[in-house]
């Protein structure tokens, strides 16, 4: 990355990071959309474990990975104030935590899972496919959040590029070992959606070898020496990283957690309706990504512009990254309004569940508009390191405004199932109004700061 002086050189510099990002993420979402729908094609059942084992790990997975997301605001703030020495040693030190965290992830769920499934409502066949699902994943799970912080470490120096094409040579293999794997193809047993954990689990650990693999032999990281050295253990440094990682994991886990609990609270319908907005929901979240590609590159440039104390570029990338991210939105509306039948014949061959799904699409249209204001809004605001009221707008706007509300629409009116989301629509626009005012109180804090010195 480096600085830039006017709105053209600016827009370049932020397409040339974010694009990569947007890659990324659509095709390491890919392997759970992969997941999901291949599963779909083994049987309803199948999907519908799929679904339920996705919705215990995904607010866990995405929880602890906004923890591990704290490397990047570090690591640009130091590329900003010119202090690469320091890099090395932050991200040796969220290796080493990424590593205790994952041992204690497999430990809990081993003693947690029996319990948590058996809680369900679910069909016997359901919940054994859900269970091994999750247990093949897990073999994964310590691959996966070391990646994470080394991605994180790549995306804070603007080789944004770099991580897209990792992630595109992980897909392919991930896609071949799920047809592999789930249907049993060339000798192997068809394992169904169970065959899908363990792609999925095998896809990480080719992930992080590759991760390392580069971060020691190409150019751009090799400077940094990340694996030159044995650093020992630095609680001072776990803390600070654990800081900026905590509320920003936690404000990931409640939004997250919310379509988790939606999910599970889906269990007390038909194997139908769970499949349907199953599949709805993961078409959604595919969408996601686009939105979430836009917050990282926001954390990435603002991280790195308020680490020069330059705020009023700071000011100027976050404009241009929720602009962009609401064009996104009406593109997406569009193609999602046109082509929902096609979609949601990706899920199913049964006609019930096709027509579920498409009606459950059509709330999607409403998801994505207010993500395009809060979800590059957060990511600006972990560039500034401003954790913890975002955080708090996300435990009240997804657990005491969406849940609820999601609720009572379900069991008291007469949209059933679909009422679970049009709460969800309203947490989600509730934190987007939240997140919007607090950007505004940040910013101009921070450029009376500058004003003042």
């Amino acid at each position: 990355m480096e600085q830039t002086h006017s709105i053209k050189e600016k827009l370049r510099q932020f397409f040339i990071i974010l694009f990569p990002i947007l890659v990324t993420q659509v095709t390491l979402f890919s392997m759970t959309f992969f997941d999901t729908m291949m599963s779909g094609q083994a049987s309803p059942s199948d999907l519908a474990g799929v679904a339920i084992g996705s919705s215990l790990w995904v607010p866990v997975s995405t929880g602890l990975g906004g923890v591990f997301s704290a490397i990047t605001p570090i690591v640009a703030h130091l590329i900003g104030g010119r202090r690469n020495y320091e890099v090395a040693h932050k991200v040796i030190q969220g290796v080493y935590l990424a590593i205790i965290l994952a041992v204690c992830v497999i430990l809990i769920g081993s003693l947690t899972l029996d319990w948590a499934l058996s809680s369900m409502m679910l069909e016997s066949g359901v919940r054994e496919i859900a269970r091994k699902y999750l247990i093949a994943l897990a073999f994964g799970i310590p691959a996966l959040f070391v990646y994470q912080i080394l991605r994180s470490f790549m995306d804070a120096l603007g080789e944004t590029r770099i991580t897209m094409l990792m992630a595109l040579l992980s897909l392919p293999i991930n896609v071949l070992l799920n047809y592999i794997l789930i249907f049993g193809k060339f000798g192997f047993p068809a394992l169904g959606g169970v065959g899908a954990g363990i792609a999925s689990a095998l896809s990480y650990w080719f992930l992080i070898l590759i991760a390392i693999w580069i971060i020691v032999r190409h150019p751009a990281f090799s400077a940094y020496h990340v694996f030159g050295k044995g650093y020992p253990i630095s609680l001072p440094t776990w803390g600070e990283q654990l800081k900026i990682g905590i509320p920003i994991g936690f404000s990931i886990f409640f939004e997250t957690s919310i379509f988790a609990a939606v999910t599970l609270l889906m269990s007390a319908f038909d194997t139908a309706t769970i499949a349907a907005h199953q599949g709805a929901m993961n078409f959604a979240s595919m969408i996601y990504m686009i939105p979430l590609s836009f917050s990282i590159a926001m954390t990435i440039l603002v991280g790195f512009e308020a680490g020069a104390h330059r705020f009023q570029d700071a000011r100027l990338y976050s404009r241009l990254g929720i602009v962009s991210s609401l064009v996104m939105a009406v593109l997406t509306a569009i193609i999602l309004l046109s082509f929902r039948e096609q979609i949601a014949g990706l899920y199913s061959k049964e006609l019930k569940v096709i027509q579920l799904t498409q009606q459950f699409l059509i709330f999607a249209l409403f998801f994505q508009f207010s993500d395009a204001i809060a979800t590059p809004i957060q990511g600006i605001l972990r560039g500034y390191k401003d954790v913890t009221v975002p955080f708090i707008t996300a435990l009240v706007a997804y657990w005491l405004v969406a849940l609820p509300a999601g609720y009572l629409l379900a069991h008291f009116s007469l949209l059933g199932a679909f009422g679970y989301w049009v709460g969800l629509i309203a947490g989600i626009s509730f934190n987007a109004a939240a997140l919007l005012r607090r950007l505004y109180m940040v910013q101009n804090k921070r450029v009376a700061r500058v004003e003042m010195l």
